[in-house]
Formats: C-alpha cells, structure tokens, sequence
C-alpha cells in the first residue's frame, strides 16, 4: 500500500475549509496524460493556486495506475521546482464501487469519489458509508452524489438529471459521514450540457443555456451549513475553441456549457469544488487541429503538444483567476 503522504499529496478536509471561509472554489482539473499535468502544474503554480488532480476510472485505465501515482509524486515534485509548494490533491472522479475505491486508496490516492447517485437512496447510503469507513481509516476524504446529472463523460451517462432534493441531504451526510457532497443543479457532462431545445439562440446562431437552480443550492446551504458542496459537469464550453475545431475540420454541433458567471456565482456559496474535464479537452484539441492544419509537415508529437500545453495552461490560469477565485490561496 502507498500513502498519499509518502507523495507529498493533501486530503481536501483544511483546503475545503479555506475555500468556504475565502469566498472561492478549488479547481478539480481532470487529466489523462503528462501534457495535460504539466499544464496544470504549470497555471496553478503561476497563480498560486491550490488544485485537485482528477482522475476518472477510464483515464486510470488508459494512463495506468502505477504511472498515475508516479505522476501525482512528479507533480509535486515539479511545482517544487517551480517555485511554489501549492496544495495538490490526486481525486478519484465518480467511482463506481467500493472496489476502484479501495484500490486508488491503496494506490496513493489522497481523496475519492463514491458515485452511487444512481442506486436507489438506501443503497447509495449503504456503499457511500463502506467507503468513507475504509478512507477514513487512512485519512482519506470521500466525496458522494445526491441527485443525477445528465450528459456522457467517460463511463457515466445519465439522459437527463434529477435536482438533488433538500430534504435529503441532512439525513444522507449524517447517515454516510461523507466529507463533501456533489450535488445537482443543472450542470451536466460533456460538451452538450443542454439540447438546442432547452437554449435560446442568439443571432449569430449561440446557444444560451438556461440558468442554473440557485434556489436548490441555498435551500441544501440552509439544510448543511457550513458543509462543502461539489459541482460536476462545470465546463463553460468556450465558443472559440468551439470554432476552432470546427474551423480545422472537426465536427462538434450543438456544443453548450455553463457560463462562467454563474460558476463564479457559486464559487462564492458552498460551493468550494468545481469539476472541469471538458474544456481541457477541447483547449487541446483546437491548439492540435489548428497546428496540424497550418504546419502540415509536422509530425514530432512535441511540435503540435507544446503549443496545445500553452494553451491548456492559458486555460487553466483563466478559471482559477477569473472564474474560481482560487488564485493567491496556494498558501493560505
């Protein structure tokens, strides 16, 4: 078994206690591959931001579990290098059961994601409380769902969400002894958050998506005060890169996300965790499509994923300065 301490890693317990008293949210970054890493080590670092490095079990799968914990130890490692020892979580994005629980507990893992939003309530309740039993045995937090969100995003798809009712949440948190709780207010996953049907459109043809249910998230603040509340599904779909793609030959119709002001919104409540995996991928994609397309000689990997890093970094950067609020914090 690897501690997550012999990483150099941190749970999420003081940095979720920190993020609600400032007014912000940490930034759960989803990563898949070295680039990806170093450009969030990279951005978090320049902005002296904490970070949570997630992982979903299909980008375990595709990365490895052993180079993945050597990878989390080298993150470390490398902000050191850079200049700034930020606080680094290694996450375990919407685990399935309490198997992938257990073993990214035993595999370094600082923090884990137990997703049985869709069971039925009692035995989300039931395989929630094994894993925090288990975690809690080695200092390890444990995040849970209430309520379901719509979208496709590696192995989780759901057709459309269900709100996570209020009157739940004080008997699910208390019953499971979670350490924080993502719950659903209309974000979703994937690049289509929403179907045209559900948007208006504007003149030159963009999609605005309808606001999230604010009204849902203070009545589960007013339920939990005082209890670190998790967003899924968080992208902001940004239409240049969008246009990008399409631009260099992709085809991505209908893409939609969540505006950046109502994330900021929610930054400033409960909210102290805000999941972004999408906007990562298509920052890299359109850096990609757009290289290939104006250097078509190139076929060194490093000369089309060196400009993607760049613009991955210029990514992350902007959510923790202007979206999340969590810039400066790294040493709070």
């Amino acid at each position: 078994m690897t501690s997550y301490k012999e990483l150099g890693l941190v749970n999420t317990k003081d940095m979720f206690a920190k993020a609600m008293k400032g007014g912000y949210a940490i930034p759960a970054f989803n990563f898949n591959n070295m680039e990806q890493m170093q450009a969030i080590i990279m951005a978090c670092v320049e902005a002296k931001s904490p970070v949570i490095l997630q992982v979903s079990k299909g980008a375990r799968a595709y990365a490895n579990p052993n180079i993945l914990r050597n990878m989390a130890r080298g993150a470390v490692e490398y902000a050191h290098e850079l200049g700034c020892d930020i606080p680094i979580v290694l996450h375990l994005d919407h685990g399935p059961n309490f198997e992938v629980c257990k073993d990214c507990i035993d595999n370094g893992f600082s923090s884990v994601m137990i997703d049985g939003s869709a069971l039925p309530y009692d035995e989300n309740v039931e395989l929630t409380k094994k894993v925090v039993e288990y975690a809690h045995k080695y200092d390890v937090t444990v995040e849970a769902e209430l309520g379901v969100l719509g979208g496709v995003e590696d192995d989780v798809s759901a057709e459309e969400s269900k709100y996570t009712k209020p009157e739940e949440v004080i008997d699910f948190t208390s019953k499971t002894g979670c350490d924080s709780l993502a719950i659903s207010i209309g974000t979703s996953h994937g690049r289509c958050k929403f179907t045209p049907e559900q948007c208006t459109r504007t003149a030159d043809g963009v999609l605005i998506p309808p606001p999230l249910a604010f009204n849902v998230l203070e009545a589960i603040e007013k339920k939990l005060p005082g209890f670190p509340i998790v967003l899924h599904g968080s992208s902001s779909v940004p239409v240049e890169y969008v246009k990008i793609i399409e631009q260099y030959g992709g085809k991505i119709p209908d893409s939609v996300g969540i505006p950046e002001e109502q994330l900021r919104k929610a930054a400033k409540s409960a909210v102290c965790k805000i999941n972004i995996d999408s906007d990562g991928r298509l920052a890299m994609t359109a850096a990609i499509r757009k290289h290939l397309a104006e250097h078509p000689g190139d076929f060194d990997p490093r000369q089309y994923l060196t400009p993607a890093r760049e613009e991955l970094k210029k990514m992350y950067m902007h959510k923790c300065v202007d979206v999340l609020g969590s810039a400066g914090h790294a040493l709070d």
